[in-house]
Protein backbone atom coordinates (compact mmCIF):
# COMPACT_ATOMS: atom_id res chain seq x y z
CA UNK A 1 0.00 0.00 0.00
CA UNK A 2 0.88 3.38 -1.07
CA UNK A 3 0.59 6.27 1.44
CA UNK A 4 -2.38 7.49 -0.69
CA UNK A 5 -3.66 3.92 -0.01
CA UNK A 6 -2.63 4.54 3.75
CA UNK A 7 -4.67 7.93 4.18
CA UNK A 8 -7.91 7.11 2.36
CA UNK A 9 -7.92 3.53 4.24
CA UNK A 10 -7.72 5.88 7.72
CA UNK A 11 -10.01 8.48 6.30
CA UNK A 12 -12.27 5.85 5.17
CA UNK A 13 -12.43 4.18 8.99
CA UNK A 14 -13.40 7.42 10.31
CA UNK A 15 -16.81 6.90 9.06
CA UNK A 16 -20.05 6.12 10.68
CA UNK A 17 -21.62 3.62 8.95
CA UNK A 18 -24.00 3.79 6.78
CA UNK A 19 -26.12 2.13 9.94
CA UNK A 20 -25.34 4.34 12.07
CA UNK A 21 -26.24 6.69 9.79
CA UNK A 22 -29.66 5.69 9.07
CA UNK A 23 -30.31 5.31 12.71
CA UNK A 24 -29.47 8.96 13.39
CA UNK A 25 -31.31 10.05 10.39
CA UNK A 26 -34.66 7.71 11.78
CA UNK A 27 -33.96 9.49 15.28
CA UNK A 28 -34.36 12.58 14.20
CA UNK A 29 -36.74 12.56 12.46
CA UNK A 30 -39.20 11.15 14.71
CA UNK A 31 -38.25 13.68 16.97
CA UNK A 32 -39.19 16.66 14.29
CA UNK A 33 -42.49 15.24 13.77
CA UNK A 34 -43.76 14.74 17.44
CA UNK A 35 -41.86 18.75 17.62
CA UNK A 36 -44.20 19.96 14.51
CA UNK A 37 -47.26 18.49 15.25
CA UNK A 38 -47.18 19.87 18.82
CA UNK A 39 -46.00 22.94 18.27
CA UNK A 40 -47.11 23.43 14.67
CA UNK A 41 -49.94 21.26 13.65
CA UNK A 42 -47.84 19.54 11.02
CA UNK A 43 -46.67 16.46 10.23
CA UNK A 44 -43.54 17.16 8.44
CA UNK A 45 -40.45 15.11 9.92
CA UNK A 46 -38.17 17.83 8.34
CA UNK A 47 -39.32 21.39 8.80
CA UNK A 48 -38.39 23.63 11.54
CA UNK A 49 -34.98 21.50 12.51
CA UNK A 50 -31.62 20.72 11.54
CA UNK A 51 -27.83 19.12 12.59
CA UNK A 52 -26.02 21.57 14.28
CA UNK A 53 -22.13 20.93 16.01
CA UNK A 54 -19.87 18.64 14.79
CA UNK A 55 -22.59 16.09 13.20
CA UNK A 56 -24.05 19.31 11.63
CA UNK A 57 -20.65 20.46 9.94
CA UNK A 58 -20.09 17.18 8.70
CA UNK A 59 -16.54 16.24 10.92
CA UNK A 60 -17.83 14.00 13.89
CA UNK A 61 -16.00 10.56 13.77
CA UNK A 62 -17.65 8.93 16.96
CA UNK A 63 -21.10 8.85 17.80
CA UNK A 64 -21.93 10.62 20.65
CA UNK A 65 -23.77 13.47 21.03
CA UNK A 66 -26.11 14.85 17.94
CA UNK A 67 -26.97 18.60 18.73
CA UNK A 68 -30.08 19.56 16.82
CA UNK A 69 -31.35 22.95 16.50
CA UNK A 70 -35.45 23.10 16.65
CA UNK A 71 -37.22 26.13 15.53
CA UNK A 72 -40.22 27.10 17.73
CA UNK A 73 -42.86 29.31 16.80
CA UNK A 74 -42.29 33.26 17.70
CA UNK A 75 -45.44 33.16 19.67
CA UNK A 76 -43.88 30.56 22.02
CA UNK A 77 -40.23 33.01 23.49
CA UNK A 78 -43.82 35.79 24.26
CA UNK A 79 -45.24 32.82 26.24
CA UNK A 80 -42.14 32.11 27.80
CA UNK A 81 -40.59 35.31 27.98
CA UNK A 82 -43.57 36.76 29.98
CA UNK A 83 -43.45 34.64 32.87
CA UNK A 84 -42.08 35.44 36.24
CA UNK A 85 -39.11 33.49 37.21
CA UNK A 86 -37.18 31.40 34.52
CA UNK A 87 -39.82 31.38 31.84
CA UNK A 88 -36.76 29.20 29.82
CA UNK A 89 -36.79 26.19 32.28
CA UNK A 90 -40.70 25.64 31.57
CA UNK A 91 -39.74 26.14 27.72
CA UNK A 92 -37.60 23.46 27.85
CA UNK A 93 -39.98 21.19 30.18
CA UNK A 94 -42.22 22.09 27.27
CA UNK A 95 -40.24 21.21 24.66
CA UNK A 96 -39.51 17.51 26.96
CA UNK A 97 -42.80 16.26 27.63
CA UNK A 98 -43.83 16.73 24.06
CA UNK A 99 -40.57 14.75 22.83
CA UNK A 100 -41.52 11.77 25.64
CA UNK A 101 -45.05 11.43 23.50
CA UNK A 102 -42.38 9.91 20.92
CA UNK A 103 -38.84 8.69 22.84
CA UNK A 104 -39.40 7.15 26.67
CA UNK A 105 -35.51 7.26 26.88
CA UNK A 106 -33.53 8.49 29.31
CA UNK A 107 -34.28 11.90 28.91
CA UNK A 108 -33.24 15.57 31.02
CA UNK A 109 -33.67 19.01 30.12
CA UNK A 110 -30.25 20.03 31.62
CA UNK A 111 -28.95 23.64 31.47
CA UNK A 112 -29.75 24.63 27.21
CA UNK A 113 -31.09 21.47 26.00
CA UNK A 114 -32.96 18.37 26.20
CA UNK A 115 -31.12 15.40 26.45
CA UNK A 116 -32.16 11.65 25.36
CA UNK A 117 -29.49 9.41 26.06
CA UNK A 118 -30.49 5.96 24.15
CA UNK A 119 -29.49 2.62 24.98
CA UNK A 120 -26.95 1.85 22.14
CA UNK A 121 -24.88 4.86 23.30
CA UNK A 122 -26.00 7.59 20.70
CA UNK A 123 -27.17 10.85 22.80
CA UNK A 124 -29.41 13.39 21.02
CA UNK A 125 -28.93 16.67 22.33
CA UNK A 126 -31.91 18.95 21.44
CA UNK A 127 -32.13 22.72 21.53
CA UNK A 128 -35.03 24.30 21.00
CA UNK A 129 -34.52 27.79 19.45
CA UNK A 130 -36.19 30.83 17.69
CA UNK A 131 -34.78 32.26 14.65
CA UNK A 132 -33.67 35.91 14.83
CA UNK A 133 -34.22 38.51 11.67
CA UNK A 134 -30.11 37.91 10.66
CA UNK A 135 -30.54 34.23 10.61
CA UNK A 136 -28.72 33.66 14.29
CA UNK A 137 -30.75 31.94 16.70
CA UNK A 138 -32.17 32.75 20.15
CA UNK A 139 -32.19 29.99 23.09
CA UNK A 140 -33.01 29.43 26.28
CA UNK A 141 -30.17 28.89 29.43
CA UNK A 142 -31.98 27.75 32.55
CA UNK A 143 -28.77 28.76 34.90
CA UNK A 144 -28.81 31.38 37.30
CA UNK A 145 -32.64 31.60 37.31
CA UNK A 146 -32.59 31.91 33.22
CA UNK A 147 -31.84 33.66 30.74
CA UNK A 148 -31.89 34.24 26.40
CA UNK A 149 -28.58 33.42 24.26
CA UNK A 150 -27.60 33.63 21.10
CA UNK A 151 -26.20 31.11 18.19
CA UNK A 152 -25.45 31.33 15.12
CA UNK A 153 -24.49 27.74 13.51
CA UNK A 154 -25.57 27.90 9.95
CA UNK A 155 -22.90 30.45 8.72
CA UNK A 156 -20.42 28.10 10.07
CA UNK A 157 -21.77 24.52 8.30
CA UNK A 158 -21.92 26.72 5.33
CA UNK A 159 -18.51 28.06 4.85
CA UNK A 160 -17.20 24.66 6.17
CA UNK A 161 -19.03 22.85 3.56
CA UNK A 162 -18.25 25.17 0.56
CA UNK A 163 -14.44 25.27 1.46
CA UNK A 164 -14.66 21.57 1.46
CA UNK A 165 -15.90 21.45 -1.67
CA UNK A 166 -13.63 23.50 -2.77
CA UNK A 167 -10.46 21.97 -1.14
CA UNK A 168 -11.28 18.93 -2.60
CA UNK A 169 -13.30 17.24 0.31
CA UNK A 170 -9.61 18.19 2.58
CA UNK A 171 -10.90 19.87 5.02
CA UNK A 172 -13.70 18.02 6.46
CA UNK A 173 -11.09 14.84 6.17
CA UNK A 174 -8.62 16.49 8.17
CA UNK A 175 -10.74 17.59 11.07
CA UNK A 176 -11.89 13.95 11.29
CA UNK A 177 -8.39 12.82 11.51
CA UNK A 178 -7.60 15.91 14.32
CA UNK A 179 -10.79 14.08 16.32
CA UNK A 180 -8.91 10.91 15.74
CA UNK A 181 -5.79 12.44 17.47
CA UNK A 182 -7.53 14.19 19.78
CA UNK A 183 -8.97 11.12 21.51
CA UNK A 184 -5.32 9.35 21.10
CA UNK A 185 -3.29 12.07 22.97
CA UNK A 186 -6.75 13.24 25.00
CA UNK A 187 -6.16 16.71 23.31
CA UNK A 188 -7.76 19.52 25.77
CA UNK A 189 -9.80 20.47 22.28
CA UNK A 190 -13.38 21.56 21.43
CA UNK A 191 -14.90 19.86 17.97
CA UNK A 192 -15.36 23.68 16.99
CA UNK A 193 -11.80 25.30 18.05
CA UNK A 194 -10.59 21.59 15.89
CA UNK A 195 -12.96 22.80 13.26
CA UNK A 196 -11.68 26.13 13.57
CA UNK A 197 -8.18 26.01 13.46
CA UNK A 198 -8.39 23.16 10.63
CA UNK A 199 -10.74 26.10 8.51
CA UNK A 200 -7.44 28.22 9.15
CA UNK A 201 -4.67 26.37 8.59
CA UNK A 202 -6.07 24.95 5.31
CA UNK A 203 -6.74 28.37 4.40
CA UNK A 204 -3.25 29.10 3.13
CA UNK A 205 -1.79 25.33 2.96
CA UNK A 206 -0.52 24.26 -0.27
CA UNK A 207 -1.73 21.41 -0.89
CA UNK A 208 -5.30 22.11 0.16
CA UNK A 209 -6.78 20.69 -3.23
CA UNK A 210 -4.44 17.42 -3.73
CA UNK A 211 -4.79 13.67 -2.97
CA UNK A 212 -4.13 11.46 -0.07
CA UNK A 213 -0.64 11.33 -1.65
CA UNK A 214 -0.33 14.53 0.44
CA UNK A 215 -1.88 13.75 3.65
CA UNK A 216 1.45 13.26 5.07
CA UNK A 217 2.74 16.51 4.78
CA UNK A 218 -1.18 17.75 5.42
CA UNK A 219 -0.59 16.31 8.82
CA UNK A 220 3.27 17.37 9.39
CA UNK A 221 1.98 20.98 8.22
CA UNK A 222 -1.03 21.09 10.56
CA UNK A 223 0.44 19.79 14.09
CA UNK A 224 3.48 22.49 13.01
CA UNK A 225 0.24 25.24 12.87
CA UNK A 226 -0.96 23.97 16.33
CA UNK A 227 2.36 23.69 18.22
CA UNK A 228 2.80 27.42 16.99
CA UNK A 229 -0.69 28.70 18.48
CA UNK A 230 -0.25 31.50 20.95
CA UNK A 231 -0.55 29.70 24.32
CA UNK A 232 -1.88 32.81 25.70
CA UNK A 233 -4.77 33.02 23.33
CA UNK A 234 -7.89 32.19 24.80
CA UNK A 235 -10.28 32.38 22.00
CA UNK A 236 -10.60 32.14 17.87
CA UNK A 237 -13.64 32.84 15.40
CA UNK A 238 -15.76 30.76 14.36
CA UNK A 239 -15.67 29.90 10.21
CA UNK A 240 -18.69 32.35 8.42
CA UNK A 241 -20.27 32.88 11.79
CA UNK A 242 -16.99 34.73 13.28
CA UNK A 243 -18.48 33.51 16.92
CA UNK A 244 -15.79 32.83 19.58
CA UNK A 245 -14.24 29.80 20.13
CA UNK A 246 -13.05 29.47 23.68
CA UNK A 247 -9.64 27.50 24.48
CA UNK A 248 -9.96 24.53 26.90
CA UNK A 249 -6.85 23.71 27.42
CA UNK A 250 -3.26 23.69 26.23
CA UNK A 251 -2.83 21.48 22.64
CA UNK A 252 0.44 23.25 21.70
CA UNK A 253 3.28 20.98 23.17
CA UNK A 254 1.01 17.46 22.27
CA UNK A 255 0.60 18.92 18.64
CA UNK A 256 4.88 19.71 18.85
CA UNK A 257 5.30 15.96 19.75
CA UNK A 258 3.03 14.94 16.82
CA UNK A 259 4.67 17.09 14.86
CA UNK A 260 8.27 15.40 15.40
CA UNK A 261 6.73 11.56 15.36
CA UNK A 262 5.26 12.99 11.67
CA UNK A 263 8.70 13.98 10.36
CA UNK A 264 9.93 10.32 12.10
CA UNK A 265 6.63 8.87 9.68
CA UNK A 266 7.94 10.68 6.40
CA UNK A 267 11.40 9.86 6.71
CA UNK A 268 10.38 6.38 6.82
CA UNK A 269 7.67 6.24 4.46
CA UNK A 270 9.95 4.52 1.19
CA UNK A 271 12.08 2.14 2.82
CA UNK A 272 10.85 1.56 5.69
CA UNK A 273 6.96 1.39 4.95
CA UNK A 274 5.85 -0.76 8.72
CA UNK A 275 7.92 1.37 10.23
CA UNK A 276 6.50 4.53 9.00
CA UNK A 277 2.62 3.35 9.72
CA UNK A 278 3.44 2.35 13.08
CA UNK A 279 4.58 6.35 13.61
CA UNK A 280 1.32 7.05 12.39
CA UNK A 281 -1.10 5.08 14.29
CA UNK A 282 1.46 6.17 17.31
CA UNK A 283 -0.73 9.39 16.20
CA UNK A 284 -3.90 9.09 14.69
CA UNK A 285 -4.83 5.76 16.73
CA UNK A 286 -5.71 1.92 15.53
CA UNK A 287 -8.74 3.50 13.01
CA UNK A 288 -4.83 4.09 11.04
CA UNK A 289 -4.26 0.47 8.82
CA UNK A 290 -1.18 -1.00 10.15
Amino acid sequence: MSVSNWFETFNHNLRMSTQTVADITYRYKRITKQLNKDFYNSESDTYHSFYAGSYGRGTDILVSDIDMVFQLPYSEYVKYNAYFGNGQSSLLQAVKTSIEKTYKSIMKADGQVIIISFTDGVIFEIVPAFVNTDGSFTFADTNNGGSWKTTNPKPEIAEMTTKNKLWNRNLKRLCRMARAWKYKWDVPMGGLLIDTLAYSFMTDCSYKDKSYLYYDFISRDFFKFLSEQNLDQNYWRSPGARQYVWRKGKFEYKAKQCYNIALEAIAKEKYYPITAKSKWREIYGTKFPS
